[in-house]
């Protein structure tokens, strides 16, 4: 027969109640060690020893019974309290099963819901997002989440709560043995706080700068008497579009304003795209150009100078990108609205004289000057190169051009350089080589391109700090911003344009070999397409110039000609052109049996643009696993707003982007729903 196993006490308490019995062992070792001294002395202490041990054993034996009587009456009367508490608690807390249903609730869980849920008392039947698929797969693992119920806000904590051994104290409930826990679920309503939140943030001043891009062409355009009258329509424009947002506008300068508006109207604008930019179009007075305004606006959470700071830098954005547009600027990120319109070309050359001056100073007090362009370098790219490295030749410098892969495009051009024993050996250098030459005397200088991870070599961008970007494409969010110079001109029909007026410049009566000239010309007739396209009085003026430094426009035609594998294959991309939405054209070039399908794309898409009613064509290559997208419009589509959906950017009239893991028909399915979303928002 098993022994009954008594009850005893634990813990603290059990020490508390054994401290008699220890103390009753220390006063015996020191009535022997008193009687060792005094006999007399021991014994008296002997004698009150023994009643001390009497007395505590009648009280230990007496009060235990009542101390657990105590114990008892207290767990009990602890229990009810504690039970009370966390019903009457004032955070609605409940106990789910592992399937989401209900089986303990508190007063204030039960009122959210009215009454407790008869039945089938599954929380998701309440609030869907508290569904078994989000609760906690691990002990003591909590999960938080925000979920709504009739018209309120909550923040919901789920905790995963062990209760091994449940089977078998529990006597009204079992679990299976692999499922013992619950799910204990408490919400938070944050409704007030929320709204509290959102008002104080909609109160947030948003700082912005707007500028009349063209407002020297505009005045020029009317006469002088009527100039104020053509401002003050503007300047009407501006302040009551201002004004309907409650928003406060000063005038710094004859074409720069200054505005403060709120957050919460802020968004109207968004909302409406900023209309702005198309009402100052319609103020017409005689003026034969229209004015075009380019806004920046700048928003912070930190502090009103950062929103005047991020305003800045969105104003000379979207100047940078060629103006007629909107650039919020915030600390997630850059967004754009408008861009519609192309720049209208400056005549000037004040500004290319500026740069020159400024590239001059670079090379003369660098020792390594290394040129590079873009990934898959075209001839707008390496024809510019040359040009810098011309410029540096003319300094008495020594520049390095960054190649990694010839195209079949470029090679018989860069074959002429290569076998030319006028040119050092070492003329291209491919980026290992690069990266072993640049040290703390090296500056690069990149052109065609203003993005890092388009370049040649990104690296050689992070080890010089001497950087100079000559660009003629769009300046997009993640643009080159440690370029000491930086030249970017939307308006200008090529690089090799901007290097071309750059090199008059550089010393007086430069001397540009023939074959230089000709690279130069031929980036240009490339990418304007035999001057068809963004051709400007410059453009014609830098064409000029090189004409008369000897630039082959015989040779130029000889040497870009297409093999008959190519014509082929531009045939084979435009037989397969659908047009989609009645003005949208859109070809694919998969498995062309070519060397440089892209360059290929991109003409075939140049010639889509003679069929009558295609306001734009897309034309999707696929090459090294990528997908290439080249873009072409006329007047009428911004294709760059269209390519940087997806990820790329260029011109208005040229642009194009690269697409990873997709395949043709994949690419083209996102292509079309860009296209589709941008028509029904009214973007293009």
């Amino acid at each position: 027969m098993k022994e009954k196993k008594k009850v005893q006490l634990k813990g603290q308490l059990r020490l508390y109640m054994q401290w008699p019995a220890i103390m009753a062992l220390f006063l015996v070792a020191v009535n022997i060690w008193i009687y060792k001294i005094d006999r007399r002395a021991g014994t008296l202490m002997f004698i009150f020893l023994l009643i001390y041990i009497v007395m505590v054993g009648i009280l230990y034996l007496y009060s235990k019974s009542i101390i657990m009587k105590d114990l008892v009456e207290f767990a009990a009367q602890y229990g009810i309290v504690q039970n009370t508490l966390l019903r009457e608690l004032s955070v609605p807390y409940a106990i789910l099963l592992e399937d989401g249903k209900a089986v303990w609730m508190n007063d204030k869980f039960e009122e959210i819901f009215g009454k407790r849920p008869k039945g089938e008392a599954y929380i998701s039947k309440y609030i869907p997002e508290l569904n078994k698929n989000i609760f906690p797969k691990e002990e003591n693992e909590s999960v938080e989440m925000d979920v709504y119920y009739e018209n309120r806000e909550y923040k919901a904590e789920l905790r995963r709560v062990s209760v091994e051994g449940f089977n078998e104290t529990e006597q009204l409930m079992e679990l299976p043995e692999e499922r013992e826990y619950f799910i204990a679920v408490h919400l938070n309503d944050v409704t007030e706080l929320n709204i509290c939140k959102k008002e104080n943030e909609e109160q947030r001043l948003v700082s912005g700068l707007i500028y009349i891009d063209n407002y020297d062409e505009v005045i020029n355009s009317v006469e002088e008497v009527r100039q104020s009258l053509l401002m003050a329509l503007v300047d009407r424009k501006i302040n009551q579009y201002i004004a309907r947002v409650d928003g406060i506008v000063k005038k710094l300068e004859n074409d720069k304003y200054f505005i403060a508006i709120k957050k919460q109207y802020f968004k109207k604008l968004e909302e409406d795209k900023f209309s702005l930019l198309e009402d100052v179009k319609s103020v017409n007075i005689g003026n034969g150009i229209p004015a075009t305004l380019s806004i920046g606006l700048g928003l912070s959470n930190s502090a009103y100078s950062q929103s005047y700071n991020y305003a800045r830098v969105a104003i000379d954005l979207a100047l940078a990108r060629g103006g007629d547009q909107a650039v919020i600027k915030d600390c997630s990120g850059i967004t754009y609205y408008g861009g519609k319109r192309e720049q209208t070309s400056k005549n000037t050359r004040v500004k290319a004289r500026v740069k020159a001056e400024a590239l001059r100073e670079f090379i003369t007090v660098k020792e390594h000057i290394l040129v590079m362009g873009h990934k898959l370098t075209d001839v707008d790219s390496f024809g510019a190169a040359v040009g810098i490295y011309r410029a540096a030749a003319a300094l008495e410098k020594k520049a390095h051009i960054i190649i990694n892969e010839v195209s079949a495009s470029l090679r018989p051009l860069y074959e002429v350089y290569a076998s030319d024993p006028a040119y050092p050996e070492d003329l291209f250098l491919n980026s290992q080589q690069a990266i072993d030459m640049a040290d703390g005397d090296t500056m690069v200088v990149v052109v065609d391109t203003n993005r890092p991870q388009m370049t040649e070599c990104e690296e050689l961008l992070r080890m010089t700090r001497t950087i100079v970007v000559l660009d003629h494409h769009r300046q997009s969010s993640d643009n080159i911003d440690n370029a000491l110079l930086s030249y970017i001109e939307p308006y200008a029909s090529s690089a090799c344009e901007m290097v071309a007026e750059v090199l008059q410049y550089i010393v007086d009566d430069i001397k540009i070999p023939n074959i230089e000239a000709s690279s130069l010309y031929a980036g240009i007739m490339i990418d304007t397409n035999n001057f068809m396209n963004r051709t400007g009085v410059r453009t014609f003026e830098a064409a000029a110039f090189l004409r008369r430094c000897g630039a082959d426009i015989t040779l130029v035609r000889k040497m870009f000609r297409d093999d008959m594998d190519a014509y082929r294959a531009k045939a084979e991309i435009i037989s397969s052109a659908e047009v989609y939405e009645e003005k949208f054209a859109i070809a694919r070039g998969a498995g062309l049996p070519i060397e440089s399908p892209t360059i290929i794309g991109a003409q075939a898409a140049n010639e889509l643009l003679d069929i009558s009613q295609i306001k734009a064509s897309f034309v999707l290559t696929d090459y090294n696993g990528k997908i290439y997208i080249s873009a072409r419009s006329i007047d009428e589509v911004n294709v760059q707003i269209i390519m940087e959906r997806l990820g790329g950017g260029g011109h208005m009239n040229a642009a194009g982007a690269q697409l990873l893991d997709l395949d043709i028909d994949g690419a083209v399915e996102k292509l079309k729903e860009v296209i589709r979303d941008m028509v029904e928002g009214g973007d293009i």
